[in-house]
């Protein structure tokens, strides 16, 4: 931000000194005109003034224009022009004089046409009936224009200008200059700023924009306040903005997609991996024991009907086991791997919990277990009610393979308890605590606390990392604490959400 401001500060003080310096070279060469032209040209203007009214004079001597009294005109022109004018009649006696108060004065026109050492003398015009002349009086320091000319009747006039005044203009008019030009300068100085200012700000603000453009932050735009080519310029960096955030946004979008579809895809091959390694594992034993009894009764090992029913039945059961593991293998699989949209709805997770246990009626009557709740009537819940189903089932499951007699009683207890806009199922039952190593680890797939009460109860150690999985979907809480006399298994779920009924 420093380098724009200073850019801005550049081009501010670049403007200020180029405008100061047009102004004063404006003032300047006014200055010079006045000193060196003004009284030439004024010299130009009074020559010609000068032989206008010699005409003039030649036409009333003449009669080319008639008048009442030639001396009457002539007072007239001496007046306004301020002329000193002397006429002398072919005799060389002098017929009118303007100024006839000053003899000397007459005289000295008279002699300064003589040359004589009191006078310096330039010619500046010369035609064939008239001499114009610059003359100095070296006594007065006075300078006049005078003309001579002969008239179409042998009379000589004389005209004489004096030509301080136009000196005097020429020094008031540069003093004058001098004082507009401190003036201009001073007030243009500060106009100056304030027009630099309005220059240079838009192209400051610009800066600014593109350098944010540069960083891809495209949140400030140019306020376009006139038509002229800076604000053209801001709308095109706007346009340039907008094109560039459209264009990032897309590149940024399908980066995206493109790093979704490689996860996608290495989770998929982490799956596959996974999936193999894991069922060529759990399958070594079932597999090894229908190899093992079709075998047998491929050899005849025993030839009693009895024996052959027997290997049938192991092989039967082995083989339901393997199918019953892969399935809930693959269903583990999708929901580790896979973004699982769940067909949530409202219902009764109370009523659910009971139909689970109706199903589970003939193990907990095998192994002698008593069911307690501890619930109201009714809870109602917002989820998928069969993954529900599957969480409830393996904890319950869980439960039936684990519960020993405490106090000569076999008891599964099943709570539900609200917790602000959640909804707490546990299910206790009554036994020997986990080992605290293994509390983290029952959670890992094909993870058994004992292998040999797990092959027996058909029990694949997935059950316990489908409620994991179905939990991190949802992104509730679940998980398992030891009690005194038992342990207890608990996952959350969301209350039920009165605009999805």
């Amino acid at each position: 931000m420093e380098r724009i401001v200073k850019k801005a500060k550049s081009v501010r003080v670049k403007l200020f000194l180029i405008l100061c310096l047009v102004v004063i070279s404006i003032i300047a060469f006014l200055i010079i005109v006045n000193s060196f032209v003004l009284e030439k040209y004024y010299q130009y203007t009074k020559s010609n003034n000068l032989k206008s009214t010699y005409s003039l004079i030649n036409s009333y001597y003449t009669g080319q224009i008639e008048v009442d009294n030639i001396s009457d005109e002539l007072d007239k022109i001496s007046i306004s022009n301020n002329f000193d004018i002397i006429v002398k009649d072919d005799e060389n006696v002098a017929i009118y004089m303007s100024n006839k108060d000053f003899l000397s004065s007459i005289r000295k026109v008279i002699n300064f046409w003589g040359m004589d050492k009191k006078q310096e003398a330039t010619i500046i015009e010369k035609e064939d009936n008239i001499e114009i002349k610059r003359i100095v009086d070296t006594e007065t320091k006075m300078t006049y224009m005078l003309l001579k000319g002969t008239l179409d009747n042998g009379f000589v006039v004389y005209i004489r200008l004096p030509m301080s005044s136009i000196t005097e203009s020429v020094q008031i008019s540069n003093k004058f200059l001098y004082l507009i030009a401190c003036i201009v300068i001073i007030v243009g100085g500060i106009v100056i700023i304030y027009i630099s200012k309005q220059f240079s700000s838009p192209i400051s603000e610009i800066s600014a924009i593109a350098k944010k453009m540069a960083n891809l932050d495209f949140s400030q735009k140019y306020v376009v306040k006139d038509d002229d080519e800076i604000n053209e310029l801001g709308k095109n960096i706007n346009i340039m903005s907008e094109k560039l955030e459209g264009t990032i946004n897309q590149l940024r979008s399908t980066n995206i997609e493109l790093e979704r579809d490689i996860e996608r895809k290495s989770k998929i091959d982490e799956m596959r991996k996974s999936f193999i390694s894991d069922v060529s594992h759990e399958l070594k034993t079932p597999i090894a024991l229908i190899q093992g009894y079709s075998e047998g009764l491929l050899e005849n090992v025993n030839t009693d009907e009895e024996s052959r029913k027997f290997y049938a039945e192991v092989i039967l059961d082995e083989a339901t086991k393997m199918d019953k593991m892969v399935r809930q293998l693959i269903e583990l699989t999708k929901l580790e791997y896979e973004n699982r949209e769940f067909n949530n709805r409202n219902f009764n997770i109370v009523e659910l919990e009971k139909e689970i246990c109706r199903s589970s009626k003939v193990m907990l009557e095998e192994k002698g277990v008593n069911v307690e709740f501890e619930t109201s009537d009714v809870i109602n819940v917002y989820a998928d009610d069969f993954y529900i189903s599957q969480c409830i089932t393996n904890y319950l499951t869980n439960a039936i393979k684990h519960v020993e007699k405490v106090d000569g009683e076999k008891v599964i207890k099943i709570t539900n308890t609200i917790i602000k806009d959640k909804a707490r199922i546990t299910v206790f039952n009554t036994g020997e605590n986990i080992e605290k190593e293994n509390l983290s680890r029952i959670w890992n797939r094909f993870f058994k606390v004992d292998e040999s009460r797990n092959r027996e109860d058909g029990g694949s150690g997935i059950g316990l990392s489908i409620v994991k999985a179905i939990m991190n979907n949802y992104g509730n809480d679940f998980g398992v604490e030891n009690k005194p006399n038992g342990v207890e298994f608990y996952f959350d779920i969301d209350l039920e959400r009165k605009d999805k009924n």
